[in-house]
């Protein structure tokens, strides 16, 4: 019996243009990365991990973890074991309490192991191997933690369209480029955003955090099929510019808090300089040199 592959439809993406296009969705595309941090994500990293005493300090780690720094983007996992590892500990409400921050060493071991597929899946497979009793019960936590936020991102995650010039762009790239969703958020939210808005007709593939990484999104889909100048990320995170690199592929930056101005700038200047050989080189530099301005790397706190 085949085992099955999840990343299949990007493997077996075949070339139909000259050029292609990976678009990011929470915080890129659509204005509902400030909702699920906030609603979602925070409420039960607090009830889960054991924050109740320093909630409000917890609030500000992961608002800034998740949307104003260079780790904004960044997989769940990752990004829990920043705030419960560095950034709460050194929170001055934190040390004025002596708030022991709960540490978790089996889940941080899963998050570090680079063999790990950072999802649901991912813990899936990691509770089924756990070699002792305390390693399956934590990840089997965990597991609860994270089905509970993709409950919430449910529920709560509606009639949130996407950024103005959005559409417009999609219609653009679609009459010149190959494009698909490039993102980490589970795919059945991807699916369901994509199409609530009637903008996933515009995308060959959505492709969420089951079918591996961004990076290997892009590796899959478009690596080897399309000269390195003809392949384009875009994206709000540093992760998502990261993810273009590691592909030799060219980035455009949607500037976390100037959405709009950007995607505009995308529609009307930088998708044709793309097409047409002039984005690569100078004109990719000063955007990106933008974009860094936007993203701090130490919190106020520390600063």
């Amino acid at each position: 019996m085949t085992e099955f592959d999840p990343a299949k439809p990007l493997k077996d993406f075949k070339q139909k243009k000259k050029f292609f296009v990976g678009i990011d969705s929470d915080g890129c595309a659509f204005d509902s990365m400030g909702i699920k941090q906030r609603e979602c994500f925070c409420p039960w990293m607090i009830a889960y991990f054991g924050l109740q005493p320093v909630a409000w300090a917890a609030r500000q780690c992961k608002e800034f973890a998740d949307l104003f720094s260079k780790t904004r983007g960044a997989n769940r996992h990752k990004t829990i074991k920043l705030i419960l590892t560095e950034l709460l500990p050194s929170h001055p409400m934190v040390k004025a309490r002596s708030f022991k921050v709960p540490q978790f060493p089996h889940y941080f071991a899963w998050v570090d192991d680079p063999k790990s597929l950072l999802s649901n899946e991912g813990l899936e497979l990691a509770i089924d191997a756990a070699a002792n009793a305390d390693a399956k019960s934590e990840l089997q936590y965990i597991l609860q933690w994270s089905e509970q936020v993709n409950r919430a991102v449910k529920d709560i995650v509606k009639d949130v369209p996407p950024f103005p010039f959005v559409r417009e762009s999609l219609e653009k790239i679609a009459l010149s480029a190959d494009a698909i969703v490039v993102s980490g958020t589970p795919g059945e939210a991807l699916t369901r955003e994509w199409e609530e808005h009637d903008i996933a007709k515009y995308v060959k593939v959505i492709a969420g955090q089951e079918m591996g990484k961004k990076s290997e999104h892009l590796a899959f889909a478009a690596k080897g099929k399309y000269e390195p100048n003809n392949i384009l990320m875009i994206g709000d995170a540093p992760g998502d510019m990261k993810a273009a690199k590691a592909n030799d592929a060219l980035f455009y930056p949607i500037n976390p808090g100037d959405e709009e101005k950007s995607w505009q700038r995308f529609n009307n200047e930088a998708f044709d300089k793309f097409i047409n050989g002039q984005y690569a080189g100078s004109y990719e530099e000063k955007v990106i040199a933008e974009f860094d301005k936007y993203l701090p790397e130490k919190p106020t706190w520390e600063t």
